[in-house]
Parts: C-alpha cells; structure tokens; sequence
C-alpha cells in the first residue's frame, strides 16, 4: 500500500533526542538554555540581531504587532495586511487588540499589491504587516518607501520564507521586525514554536516583555509594565529546533531542488496556472509548491480530486479572511470586495515539498498534475 504524501513530515533525529535526553534529564522542559541557545544560532543564520523564541508562529505575529503600543498605538489602532493569507495573520493582529484592515494581491505572486496600500492608509494606521506567501518575498523597496512616507512601522510574517531573499538581502531585514513559524510543514520545525527576529531594539524589548505577561524588563516578579501573554517556547521545543538549524542549508536545497522539480515538471501548463516561480531579483523560500488555475471553468475540484486519487495531501490557497471565511464576517465586508484574494481561494491549491520526499513521491506528484493539466488539453482540442 503506497504512503500517503504529506504536506510535511517531523523526523527526530539523533541530536534533537540528545536535546530532550538532557532536558529529561535536568527536569527542565520551560524556556531555559536550549531555548537560548537556539535563539543565538537562528539570528546567526542571517544576521538578526535580536531574536525572540515564541510558542507558534501566530504568538510571534501578536507579540511583533504587540510592539506597536510601545511607539503610541492605542487599542483599535488599524494595521494593514494582505486580504489573503493564512488566518492566524488577521487573526494575530485581533488577539492584540488592533484592528485588521485588508488590502488584495497581486493573482501571479499572492502577495500584497503595493498600488492598493496608501490608498487603506487613515489617521489610525500604525503598521503595516506584509506576508511572504509561500515563500515568494514581497517588492519591499516599493513598500518601504510607503512606510517611510507615512511614517508607519514595516513588519514582515517570515513564517513560510525561512532563508528567502529579496535583492541579496534577507526577508526579516528590510522592516522594523520579522515573524517566523517553526511548524511541521516549514524548514525548521520545533513540533509548534515562533520566533521575533529584529534589528529594532525596541521592538526586541516590547516582545520580550510580552512573551511573559508584559513583565517589567521580562522579569519574573509581579511588575507588569504592559499587556501581555504566556508566548515562551520551551526548551523541549527549542530542542528540535536547534536540530533544524543546524541542518537548515542542507535542508533548504534539498527542497529547493524538489520544488524546482516540479516547476520544471509543470513549466509546459503555465498558460493554464500560475505557479509560485521565483521573481526576478529574489531567492524563493521551498515552503510549497502553489497552483492557482488561471480560469474558473478549468475546475479545481477536478485537481483536487486528482490529488486525492494519488494519495497527495493538498491545501486551499488560504482564501480570502475578510470575505471567504465566517470568522471576520463581523467586519462587514462583503464577496467582490478582494477580487483577487478570492479568485486565489476559490482556484489555488497547494502541496508539499518537503525534505523528506522520495524520487518517486516527486514522480507520483508531478503525474497528478500532468493528468489533471492534459486533461485540460483535451478538452480543449475537443
């Protein structure tokens, strides 16, 4: 019987058991040295200056737009992001107390569309929260010139670009913070866990004081300088990931090299989908491989279905949060508001590249989308 095709997999490997052995060991499992540890070879990866261990991706947005109260936000203060990405961005910046506003992508790229930004801006904008959607970096010079006109701070959710570039620089590094996520299905994976990575000394001192409750100076005694929250990773966690780190490079091009696979695979279909290709002038992060079909009518339950008969695990592209999901509802906003993010979230779909993919796992994927495309095509000819 033939394995099912994750999105991702946890391997532990020799190392990370040594971690946890030694955590055993010492009955120490909250943050502690591990979690030190791995937050000094992290920002040693790409020159972060200050890095911040966190218990999931979506504490480390809410603990990064957190920082906004620090620099004058008041409650309800407004931040902009992209209408489409994974809901813990929206729903990160809500558990803060800020209020989500929503700006469409761009279809090609599912990242934020720079011309639709100034135009969200109003007199309670603080921030604006860019995603780098699976991995493809964001066009931050023209994003940064926005932010600096308009005096906003720049933050960046990392959590699906580990290690991806943008003009020979490190996403995480063109704002004033950098969210990451170290879930099962990204390159360095601690089981859950989250990291702050800046260059912004005061944004490093707000999160460290939230990530425990907005304790003075991050302290242990009660004296609570902000509103905060339980954020820490934990050293079990920490002991995975240091594992990651370690391996990070050799990890990246194995899924490099798999996600190219299948884009070389795919390359002959691009006038019926779009593809997560890498743009000019960047280095794409391997989190994915993403398929938005280019036409309703071409059926993406029909490649869903395709997927599913080979056994392939597959996810939507995310969909639109104000108007694709019940959740914000409350917001008032309504179908035909984001055209583009819903277009993705009704036609887009993808799936895993992960590093522990065999030759013939890559085989059966590149098939599935080779029937689900040539089918395309004969219907066409017919």
């Amino acid at each position: 019987m033939k394995k099912r095709i994750e999105f991702g997999e946890l391997r532990i490997g020799t190392e990370a058991k040594m971690n946890l052995l030694d955590c055993v060991s010492k009955d120490w499992a909250t943050a502690g040295p591990k979690v030190k540890k791995f937050e000094q070879k992290w920002g040693k990866l790409f020159n972060y200056k200050y890095n911040k261990a966190l218990s999931s991706g979506t504490d480390a947005v809410m603990n990064l737009v957190s920082s906004l109260y620090d620099f004058g936000a008041k409650r309800g203060d407004e931040v902009i992001l992209p209408a489409l990405s994974f809901i813990a961005t929206a729903n990160a910046v809500s558990m803060a107390g800020l209020t989500p506003v929503f700006v469409d992508i761009k279809r090609d790229t599912l990242n934020i569309d720079p011309d639709k930004i100034e135009s969200a801006i109003t007199s309670k904008t603080r921030a604006v929260l860019v995603v780098h959607t699976m991995g493809v970096p964001c066009e931050m010079e023209e994003i940064k010139k926005i932010t600096d006109k308009h005096e906003l701070l720049l933050f960046e959710d990392c959590c699906e670009a580990h290690g991806a570039q943008y003009k020979d620089n490190y996403i995480g590094t063109f704002g004033d913070g950098a969210a990451f996520s170290y879930y099962v299905a990204h390159l360095i994976c601690c089981g859950e866990g989250g990291m702050v990575s800046t260059n912004n000394k005061e944004v490093a001192e707000a999160v460290h004081s939230t990530r425990t409750h907005g304790r003075k100076n991050g302290d242990l005694y009660f004296s609570f300088d902000r509103i905060g929250y339980n954020s820490k990773m934990n050293d079990l966690e920490a002991s995975l990931g240091l594992e990651g780190v370690g391996q990070f490079w050799k990890t990246y091009r194995t899924r490099k090299t798999h996600l190219f696979y299948l884009l070389q695979k795919t390359a002959k279909y691009r006038e019926f989908a779009y593809f997560n290709e890498q743009p000019e002038g960047a280095d794409i992060c391997p989190h994915g491989f993403s398929v938005v079909l280019k036409d309703e009518k071409y059926n993406i339950n029909r490649l869903c279905e395709i997927l599913d008969e080979h056994d392939i695990h597959w996810k939507r592209n995310f969909g639109s949060t104000p108007t694709q999901h019940k959740a914000y509802e409350f917001m008032g906003h309504t179908l035909g508001d984001f055209p583009e993010s819903e277009f993705v979230g009704f036609n887009g779909i993808h799936v895993g590249v992960h590093q522990y993919l065999s030759k013939d796992d890559l085989d059966r994927m590149a098939t599935a989308f080779s029937d689900f495309f040539e089918e395309l095509n004969e219907a066409q000819i017919s």
